[in-house]
């Protein structure tokens, strides 16, 4: 790189000084109007016509200047072996003619500068021709190297003798960090370990949802145990070449040999661990060779050496098998979603070094937002900062908060989208079936706050006050179900025909009916088992199917269940809506008058008392799952608590 550098300076430097050379000639000669012959220069001579004659370096040449202004200068050329007064006087030219004419006579010095820019001017073309040959040679050079180092691996290493990141950086994940402190020691002082005949795990993989913090615990490690950290994304091992992946993995392990003990973190192992033979076409030559070179480097003949592989991935079941066997990926350690605690601890770190107000209550947000990850909370409290910043304060206080928990979750605001009095209309009676079917409901959920502004692409949404949950009963899904149906009905009731607002909440409402019958069991008719099963193509990583097992009598007999449950929630929800149709009325038209209600005032509104305008932020932010009236959520997604899906199925106790 750096000689190729010196190529392109030096070939610009031939250039500039060709510039220079021909600038200067082009200067240096004075502008000549007409050539003269001697002959008449000798008469000029005598008629006393001529100021000046300039004689050049070498003799031959004479530049005449004439008394008259407006005459340009003439050029003499002499041919013969004479000089210029030699062939004047030869033409009857006296001294005395000289002295009436008052001609100077001036003899130039030859220039070395001249003679120097003379000769590069006749030698450059040549030696730039010649620089842009060695120049060319030597790209091509450069490319033949580069091609060469295809095989190199593209690891960066960290040493550990200044650590940015220790586990004290690390929160919500305290029995990942206990099973990582192992690794540690291990590094740290490995002769305890050898000498209690103990092997360490040779392979540490991270597994958890996007978001998490996996990236983050490896760093950790290395910054626990000082020690050298290799870090590489699985992709940068796949090139278009096929052998390179193979030949950086054995070039990334020879320099963590070198630099042992040491740890290799591989991110997104997945793009070349996924399970061989799983295709396009049956195969993926470079993938599964880099593949097999992995699992030879990590479990072959030469395993005598302290090398920790970590790896992290979000899809460990496609994974190779002959990747997670013991003696590769020994250990498995999985970083969940944070609890409540984890959550509080997580907002902590992140809160340090930032300017709080005092009612900023790092328990309350862990609260308010059930499902977060650390990236998701980490995005929050950047978003407080954000907003109290543009708001020109001294600190960030709870409503910056609860407003940046809004946004994570839907974007900001849309204030400036233009909805007609007929659709604003629609939109709070739609929010408001919502709520008070929520509120009426004894397993629903709280509401939280209830707004027809549109955020995000929801043209109205109603927050619920969520906690973490990971079972749910029949009657939880029917009230959820109910709850979920408000919107739609309440439509139904006041307009007399439906809209296409609730499409997202039949979407949801149907695949929770339909998970109730054909995987939690609860439907009396068809029993306590499970109806299809889950098909997955490997290599395109999502669900494309669902492998029938069961008979076409059962499939009709399952959809009447689910049309069933459905129904009877649909009839449930106008029952209420019908009995409470006044409440209905307040809360839309309190909701066309302000636009948003907090828990408080739709509490006072559902018992019947006037609420208190508030210009305070409530004590809480919102712990944001919406049913949206617009929204669409497409594709698959996992579900975690706040969420509106479908619970995960009960562990076995």
């Amino acid at each position: 790189m750096n000689s190729t550098r010196v190529t392109r300076g030096f070939v610009y430097f031939l250039i500039f000084v060709a510039i220079i050379a021909i600038l200067w000639s082009y200067n240096s000669a004075a502008p000549v109007e007409m050539e003269l012959s001697l002959t008449e220069l000798a008469q000029q001579l005598q008629d006393q016509q001529i100021a000046e004659m300039q004689v050049s370096g070498d003799g031959r040449e004479v530049t005449v200047l004439y008394k008259d202004s407006e005459r340009g200068p003439a050029l003499v050329h002499l041919s013969g072996s004479a000089s210029l007064m030699e062939e004047l006087n030869y033409l009857g030219v006296s001294e005395a003619d000289y002295r009436q004419g008052d001609v100077a006579i001036a003899n130039e010095k030859p220039s070395d500068l001249g003679n120097w820019l003379s000769l590069i001017s006749i030698f450059l073309p040549a030696i730039i021709i010649i620089a842009f040959i060695y120049f060319i040679f030597r790209q091509a050079q450069g490319s033949n190297n580069q091609a060469m180092s295809f095989g190199k691996s593209r690891a960066r290493m960290f040493t550990g003798d200044h650590p940015t990141v220790t586990f004290d950086d690390v929160a919500g994940c305290n029995e990942a960090k206990a099973e990582l402190q192992e690794v540690v020691e291990f590094l740290r002082e490995p002769e305890k370990f050898v000498s209690f005949g103990a092997r360490i795990p040779k392979g540490v993989l991270l597994v958890g949802a996007p978001g998490t913090g996996k990236t983050l615990m490896a760093k950790a490690v290395s910054g626990e145990a000082g020690v050298p950290f290799f870090s590489i994304a699985g992709s940068e091992f796949v090139e278009m070449f096929v052998g390179v992946g193979a030949s950086r993995v054995r070039d990334l392990f020879e320099q963590a040999k070198r630099h042992s003990p040491c740890i290799i973190f591989v991110d997104e192992i997945d793009a070349v661990g996924r399970q061989r033979g799983a295709g396009l076409g049956g195969s993926h030559d470079e993938r599964e060779q880099t593949l097999n070179q992995i699992l030879v480097e990590m479990d072959g003949f030469d395993t005598d050496t302290h090398v920790i592989i970590l790896a992290a991935t979000n899809r460990p079941d496609i994974l190779d098998p002959a990747l997670l066997r013991p003696g590769r990926f020994d250990r498995r350690v999985v970083i969940d979603r944070p609890d409540v605690r984890g959550r509080k601890a997580i907002f902590q770190v992140h809160m340090r070094g930032k300017p709080l107000n005092r009612d900023v209550d790092a328990e309350v947000l862990a609260r308010a937002t059930p499902g977060f990850v650390g990236a998701d909370i980490e995005n929050t409290v950047n978003e407080a900062a954000l907003l109290a910043a543009r708001r020109n304060r001294k600190n960030i206080s709870m409503s910056e908060f609860q407003e940046a928990i809004e946004r994570v979750q839907l974007g900001p605001e849309r204030r400036s989208r233009i909805m007609s009095p007929e659709e604003r209309e629609i939109t709070a009676y739609h929010e408001a079936g919502h709520a008070v079917v929520s509120h009426m409901l004894p397993r629903a959920r709280a509401v939280r706050k209830v707004t027809i502004i549109p955020r995000g692409m929801a043209g109205g949404v109603t927050w619920y006050l969520e906690e973490d949950q990971y079972f749910y009963s029949e009657a939880q899904f029917g009230d959820l179900i109910a709850s979920a149906l408000g919107g739609r009905v309440a439509e139904e009731i006041i307009f007399g025909e439906i809209t296409t607002g609730a499409s997202n909440d039949l979407r949801q409402i149907t695949k929770m009916a339909r998970s109730m019958v054909t995987q939690y069991g609860m439907s009396s008719a068809l029993g306590a088992r499970v109806y299809g099963e889950r098909q997955e193509m490997v290599f395109l990583g999502r669900e494309i199917s669902e492998q029938r097992d069961y008979s076409d009598a059962v499939a009709e007999q399952i959809d009447q269940e689910v049309s069933q449950i459905i129904e009877r929630q649909v009839e449930r929800v106008r029952e209420i809506l019908l009995e409470n149709r006044d409440k209905l009325e307040l809360v839309a038209q309190r909701l066309l008058e302000v636009e948003s209600l907090e828990a408080e005032e739709f509490v006072a509104l559902m018992e019947g008392h006037e609420p208190e305008p508030t210009d305070e932020a409530p004590e809480s932010p919102p712990a944001a799952k919406t049913r949206s009236s617009e929204q669409e959520q497409d594709g698959q997604k996992e579900w975690k608590p706040g969420n509106l899906d479908l619970p995960p199925a009960p562990s076995p106790a």
